[in-house]
C-alpha cells in the first residue's frame, strides 16, 4: 500500500513538473496583466510616471466622451454586418467544396489560406493599395467600362465597407467548421427525403440548415467576438479615417492607451468592452434554445 502511495506521489509530482511552465505562463501573461489593467482602469496613468488612483473618474469620462459612443456605433454596425456576411459566403463555400474531386484538397487549402495571411499587415497594405484612387478596383472597373475613380477610402459611406470586404474574405476557417459538419450530416437523410421527392431547396432547409444550427451558433459566437476585436485592417488601412467613420474601438483603445499616453482610460476602455463582449454572447447563448437544434441525428 505504501509503495502504491509512493508512486502515486510521484506520478503527481511529475504531473505538476510538467504543468509548471504553463502554470507559470498563465499567471505571468494572463492573469497578471489583466489584475494590473483592472487596477489601472481606476487610476491617471500615462505609463511615464506612477498611476494615480481616480475612482472612477475614467469611465465617468467616458460619459463624457464623443468619440468614445461613435467607435462604439462603428465597431458594433462593422461586426453586425460582417459576421453574418462571413458565414454566409463561408456556408456557400462549404457546399460547394462538398463533393470529393481530384483537387478538392488544393481548393480547400486555398479557401482557407486568406484565414492565414487575411490579418497580417502585408495583406492590410495591399487592401489599401487596392482600393486607393489609382488602384487595382478602380483599374479593373474602368476596364469593364466603368468610368470609375472614387475614392473608397476617403469617402464616409464606402471606407468601412472596405474593411468589412475584408473580413469576409477570410472566411476560411468557418468554411473548414461548416464542411466538417456537413460531412457529418447523414446520406440517408437525404436519400429519404429524395425518395419522397424533396428538392434541394426543401433538403437545405429542412434537413441541412437545422442539422448545422449548432455548427452556426459556435461559429456566429467565435466570429462576433472576433469581429469585436478587429484591430489590424484599422489601424493600418485607414486608422480611423475619414471623419472616424472607420474607427474601430480597439484602436481608439490603441491611441488613447499609446499614443496620447490615457493609458488608464485606454484600460477602462479595455474592460468596458470585455463587458459588451460578455454581454453579447451570454444574449447569444440566451437565444440558443429558441433556433439551435441540439436533438441529434
Amino acid at each position: 500500500m505504501n509503495r502504491i502511495k509512493r508512486l502515486a506521489n510521484q506520478k503527481n509530482t511529475a504531473g505538476y513538473f510538467f504543468t509548471l511552465p504553463f502554470i507559470i505562463g498563465f499567471f505571468m501573461f494572463l492573469v497578471v496583466p489583466m489584475g494590473m489593467s483592472l487596477y489601472y482602469s481606476f487610476c491617471d496613468y500615462n505609463i511615464l510616471s506612477p498611476p494615480v488612483f481616480t475612482g472612477l473618474e475614467n469611465f465617468k469620462h467616458m460619459l463624457r466622451d464623443v468619440t468614445f459612443f461613435k467607435t462604439l456605433k462603428v465597431t458594433f454596425f462593422f461586426a453586425f454586418v460582417s459576421v453574418p456576411l462571413k458565414l454566409l459566403f463561408a456556408l456557400f463555400v462549404a457546399m460547394l467544396l462538398l463533393k470529393n474531386s481530384k483537387l478538392s484538397g488544393f481548393y480547400r487549402a486555398a479557401y482557407y489560406l486568406p484565414s492565414i495571411i487575411g490579418g497580417s499587415v502585408a495583406v492590410s497594405v495591399l487592401w489599401k493599395r487596392m482600393f486607393s484612387s489609382d488602384g487595382v478596383i478602380n483599374s479593373l472597373l474602368q476596364a469593364v467600362g466603368v468610368n470609375c475613380s472614387v475614392s473608397w477610402l476617403g469617402n464616409t459611406s464606402t471606407a468601412i465597407w472596405v474593411l468589412i470586404l475584408l473580413v469576409v474574405w477570410q472566411f476560411g476557417s468557418s468554411m473548414l467548421i461548416f464542411l466538417s459538419a456537413l460531412k457529418q450530416i447523414p446520406s440517408s437523410l437525404y436519400e429519404a427525403a429524395m425518395v419522397d421527392g424533396s428538392g434541394p431547396v426543401y433538403r437545405f432547409f429542412k434537413i441541412t440548415l437545422p442539422l448545422l444550427t449548432p455548427t452556426i451558433f459556435f461559429n456566429l459566437v467565435m466570429q462576433t467576438i472576433s469581429g469585436f476585436l478587429a484591430f489590424t485592417q484599422c489601424y493600418i488601412i485607414t486608422e480611423g479615417k475619414p471623419l472616424n467613420s472607420t474607427l474601430l474601438y480597439t484602436v481608439y483603445m490603441y491611441q488613447q492607451s499609446f499614443e496620447f499616453y490615457n493609458t488608464g482610460y485606454g484600460a477602462a476602455l479595455a474592460w468596458v468592452m470585455l463587458a459588451v463582449i460578455g454581454l453579447i454572447t451570454l444574449a447569444l447563448f440566451a437565444t440558443k434554445k429558441f433556433w439551435v437544434y441540439e436533438g441529434g441525428f
